[in-house]
């Protein structure tokens, strides 16, 4: 009776911890989508966020690098680049999110990269970076991975 009762349990883990082939890519295809969903909704938001500070205070944007404004133009360049441009990013992020996550995900891996990229250039050009600009390079750094592990992700399980 206890032999029969192991095999039973064995047979249940077995049905229950062992996916058939289409039920791990069913599995995976959940992962990719609900993490590339989170991805571009977190890039999303933080651009939205800087977009609205852009737009109400251009100088609280500049106090985030120790810069100061000095004229109009100063002013409307900050709001035009960081907040009509960043507010453009999230329209088209938003869009992207409901109408198709894999363009959204390469999106966020070419923003995010040529982000990084720029700060690294700078690295090169100009010298270290302060911790504002080093945090936000390894943020962007891991974003950009981030989605491009989701796009090869889904690439591969595409093919099974």
């Amino acid at each position: 009776m206890l032999i029969n009762w192991r095999k039973e349990q064995q047979a249940f883990f077995e049905d229950t911890l062992i996916l058939s082939a289409g039920q791990q890519t069913t599995i995976m295809n959940r992962f990719i989508n609900y993490s590339g969903i989170f991805i571009i909704c977190l890039t999303a938001l933080g651009i939205l966020m800087v977009s609205i500070m852009a737009f109400s205070n251009p100088q609280a944007v500049m106090d985030l690098v120790q810069v100061k404004l000095h004229n109009n133009d100063a002013y409307s360049s900050i709001r035009g680049v960081y907040g009509g441009a960043g507010m453009t990013i999230f329209i088209t992020l938003t869009y992207l999110l409901f109408k198709n996550r894999l363009q959204g995900l390469a999106f966020v891996a070419l923003l995010c990269g040529s982000y990084s990229l720029s700060r690294i250039i700078t690295i090169f050009s100009e010298g270290a970076l302060g911790s504002f600009g080093t945090n936000w390079m390894f943020i962007e750094g891991v974003l950009c991975i981030a989605a491009l592990a989701l796009l090869f992700a889904n690439r591969k399980v595409s093919r099974v």
